[in-house]
């Protein structure tokens, strides 16, 4: 059964809708039925998506809005609320999307600590406190997704800035579920979208052909909407590399540092290489 804020006539707003997941979110949902609202940075990108999502959208042009957006940004994202209110009446599917990833170090220059906090975590508390009042207030069911990360639950070294958003993410639309679901009258939900290796300009690296392990945008937008209707909490996305199963170990191996008292991180930690790759196999 169709969940009622992926209906059609029903409003989304998807940040980072310009490209990657979030203009293929909005192709899909638009195709739909669905009002949409795509938020990103100012500029051609954000003009050209408008026009792409557009041509697929049931409703017609007059369906689809693009606002300029920066959600690192408080104001921005009450402003977008304010106009997508004016323009549809309301929000019912909030998909908090935006998100960067310029590399990090523990030591490295600051500007991109703050840029990806200011983003990918922050980005996302502004979407949810700007938005979430007045989805409550409407009293009818609605949605609220956030997008995190497997780097938020494994943590791999490499770049410490990206996980600890993601991480920030995970912490956060948890405890949001938790108010949402325990507070009598409210008909609103939040789920944990965690995509896989998808081939998005994000995480391209210069790349201009899809890697044989990497899904489409498209493929995991389906996955995202199919886990909507079935109504999981953790989307935890596979991809043509890694099934759920390794993800499940990978996850379980994570938390069993601390219940172990192993090194931090020991999945790259030389002395315990065997015993990793020994769990993996279920040995």
């Amino acid at each position: 059964m169709t969940h009622p804020a992926l209906s059609t006539g029903a409003v989304a707003v998807i940040t980072g809708g310009a490209s990657g997941i979030g203009l293929a979110a909005a192709e899909k949902l638009a195709a739909r039925g669905l009002k949409v609202a795509i938020a990103d940075l100012p500029g051609e990108k954000l003009d050209a998506a408008a026009t792409q999502v557009a041509a697929v959208a049931r409703g017609g042009a007059g369906d689809v809005l693009a606002v300029a957006t920066d959600v690192s940004r408080p104001e921005d994202l009450e402003r977008l609320e304010e106009i997508v209110a004016g323009r549809f009446g309301g929000t019912d599917l909030l998909m908090n999307n935006a998100g960067v990833q310029p590399g990090s170090a523990i030591f490295g220059p600051f500007a991109n600590w703050e840029k990806v906090l200011g983003v990918n975590l922050m980005g996302i508390i502004h979407g949810c406190r700007a938005f979430g009042p007045k989805m409550i207030a409407r009293g009818r069911p609605g949605l609220i997704v956030n997008t995190g990360s497997k780097q938020g639950i494994t943590t791999p070294p490499g770049d410490p800035a990206y996980n600890v958003s993601k991480a920030g993410v995970k912490a956060f639309t948890e405890a949001l579920e938790h108010e949402l679901r325990n507070t009598p009258g409210y008909q609103v939900s939040a789920r944990l979208f965690i995509p896989g290796f998808v081939f998005t300009p994000l995480a391209a690296g210069g790349r201009t052909e899809k890697p044989a392990g990497a899904w489409t945008a498209a493929q995991t937008v389906d996955f995202l909407l199919e886990k909507l209707e079935a109504g999981d909490f953790y989307i935890l996305c596979p991809d043509n590399d890694v099934p759920r199963a390794l993800d499940e170990k990978r996850i379980a191996w994570a938390a069993g540092d601390i219940i172990e008292n192993r090194p931090p991180l020991s999945r790259w930690h030389k002395d315990y290489a065997e015993a990793f790759a020994a769990f993996v196999k279920g040995a």
